[in-house]
């Protein structure tokens, strides 16, 4: 056959993070040892009362179609966490109940842009933004942070990036793979360029449960009424109630563009799983003690992961302050010799990790930075210290 398949698909670049999870798994199945630092997902079981509440929907036949935007039920339960949580009112109407994360990105980018927009997207940056800017016809354009800045970008740069075409910005904070998160006053400074500038800001908030330290979740969209009104606020249940299976995000924007996504859903995928919302709604609103142990659990990995890796050679990280991954520099591994080649690329150095000392990272060139790899502290404290040993292990053979 000659017909010619969709030159935007063929140009989507597949997701290395699943890649690479993928030969971690088959390795696995093989009977070989394999630590996985590539994981995105908490390791922890969903909470009982949550997967209570899912069994209960489906005796009550609580089985069938919902509006397509999500059960009323949920959204307003959306709204009393934005209120008290994140300092933001919004009403049930400006509320999108999506398939996850990615679908709720997808549904906001399909209706703000139209064909060339440009959205300008912070490096380091998680990985599917640019694929899900460019099939909504948008145009990615990237800014970078280096680790002098703690991998953040400035109101400076946001601003001297934007053009006539720009639509948005994308704000990750928690970050995702630095775990950098924005204060106040750097929100302030960025709020001031969105509205001088008059775009969208889109703020990812995945993963504004697992903050550590004295550090506290800050929305953009709590700041003032302008920069309210021009913020679609991102989040769902999948990393803070280890929900990722279950594939419930949501939005909160304007009225006029909480339409949009509900009308771009019901013709897309209808509406989200039922027995999903009522198992959300009861994370939402039930006991958080599950969250706050996953979180005190968390920062017990982060402070051993950062200590093992200061005390390593030749690579570094800053201390996350939010999310759950070690951004690592690797620079310096890059130009070192290992079996008479250089190591050369951050995928390759990936590639000696997985096959010779059966450790699977995140190589992050995929993420703007491509001499940096990710590390997933979501594993058990026992496996991440035999995953760092193994790296500790190549690192010295090439020091």
């Amino acid at each position: 056959m000659s017909l010619t398949l969709s030159k935007k698909a063929q140009a989507v670049k597949p997701s290395s993070t699943l890649a690479i999870t993928a030969k971690a798994k088959e390795l696995k199945e093989k009977g070989i040892d394999v630590v996985g630092f590539g994981a995105g997902e908490p390791d922890f079981n969903t909470p009982d009362n949550v997967c209570e509440a899912a069994i209960k929907a489906i005796h009550d036949g609580f089985t069938k179609y919902t509006p397509a935007e999500g059960t009323l039920e949920l959204r307003k339960a959306v709204c009393e966490k934005f209120k008290h949580f994140n300092g933001i009112n919004y009403e049930p109407s400006q509320i999108v109940i999506s398939n996850g994360g990615k679908h709720s990105l997808t549904n906001i980018f399909s209706a703000i842009l139209n064909p060339g927009d440009e959205v300008i997207i912070p490096s380091p940056y998680w990985l599917s933004y640019p694929e899900i800017v460019r099939l909504a016809d948008g145009v990615p354009v990237f800014i970078r942070a280096g680790k002098e800045q703690n991998y953040k970008v400035t109101a400076a740069q946001i601003d001297a990036a934007c053009t006539d075409k720009t639509k948005a910005f994308i704000l990750n904070t928690p970050n995702n793979p630095s775990g950098m998160i924005y204060t106040r006053e750097e929100l302030l400074e960025i709020a001031d360029v969105i509205i001088k500038r008059d775009i969208y800001v889109v703020a990812d908030e995945m993963y504004e449960n697992l903050i550590y330290g004295d550090d506290q979740p800050v929305s953009i969209a709590s700041l003032n009424d302008e920069i309210y009104q021009r913020t679609i606020t991102c989040s769902g249940v999948a990393k803070s109630y280890s929900m990722t299976g279950w594939r419930i995000g949501y939005t909160g924007s304007s009225k006029e563009i909480a339409k949009l996504m509900g009308s771009i859903q019901s013709h897309q995928t209808s509406n989200p799983n039922s027995i999903a919302q009522k198992a959300a709604y009861e994370a939402l609103m039930g006991p958080q003690d599950s969250v706050f142990k996953m979180n005190e659990e968390f920062n017990k990995r982060r402070d051993y992961m950062s200590e093992r890796v200061d005390q390593m050679n030749l690579i570094s990280a800053l201390k996350p302050q939010g999310a759950f991954y070690l951004f690592v520099d690797i620079s310096e591994t890059l130009e070192k010799e290992y079996k008479g080649s250089n190591v050369g690329t951050v995928g390759n150095l990936a590639k000696i990790l997985i096959e010779d000392f059966n450790v699977a990272v995140i190589p992050c060139d995929d993420f703007g930075f491509a001499d940096h790899i990710r590390l997933s502290y979501a594993i058990s404290l026992d496996q991440i210290k035999k995953g760092l040993d193994r790296i500790e292990a190549f690192v010295n053979t090439i020091a």
